[in-house]
């Protein structure tokens, strides 16, 4: 069924195009001047050369239609780190500044609120780094040595929030 109505789409195509062409010299000349008859010949191109394209993306994709192209986001493959007890032949290795509860808080905070930790940090002398608003060594060793001042824990994700609402606030 669907290669007879494709044949008959095309035969309808080329029928209409024969005729197209047919019938320009057939016009009365007064009627059909240079503009109108360049008119045809460029809308009986567009439509051969439209149904040449879509014949060829069918063959290519199997179907009789190109499918638009579709966003998928890129899966997380973000894996928590774990700990392992090394045994007498393995050296010991310790946890990324940057897997730490107190990264992870810092990293949920806005670009302005993490520059704002930061100068606080450096106004108290704890800071030496540029206000960038990311963490690195220089940010963990002062929210370290200002939480240890304190007295409190940057052991948990909770913990870390709250030196951290400490500093803005």
């Amino acid at each position: 069924m669907l290669l007879s109505v494709k044949h008959a789409k095309t035969t309808l195509i080329a029928g209409l195009t024969a005729l197209s062409i047919a019938a320009v010299p057939a016009t009365p000349a007064l009627a059909w001047g240079e503009k109108e008859q360049g008119f045809v010949a460029g809308v009986a191109t567009a439509v051969i050369v439209d149904e040449l394209l879509k014949n060829r993306r069918a063959r290519m994709y199997g179907q009789t239609y190109a499918p638009a192209p579709t966003y998928v986001e890129p899966r997380s493959y973000y894996r928590e780190p774990t700990y392992r007890e090394p045994t007498y032949r393995e050296p010991v290795h310790t946890t990324s500044i940057y897997a730490t509860p107190a990264a992870k808080a810092f990293q949920s905070y806005s670009s302005t609120e993490r520059k704002a930790i930061q100068r606080n940090l450096r106004a108290w002398g704890y800071y030496r780094g540029s206000i960038d608003g990311a963490f690195g060594p220089g940010t963990y060793s002062a929210i370290t040595a200002y939480a240890r001042d304190e007295g409190a824990s940057l052991s948990t994700t909770a913990k870390a929030y709250g030196v951290y609402d400490g500093l803005l606030f």
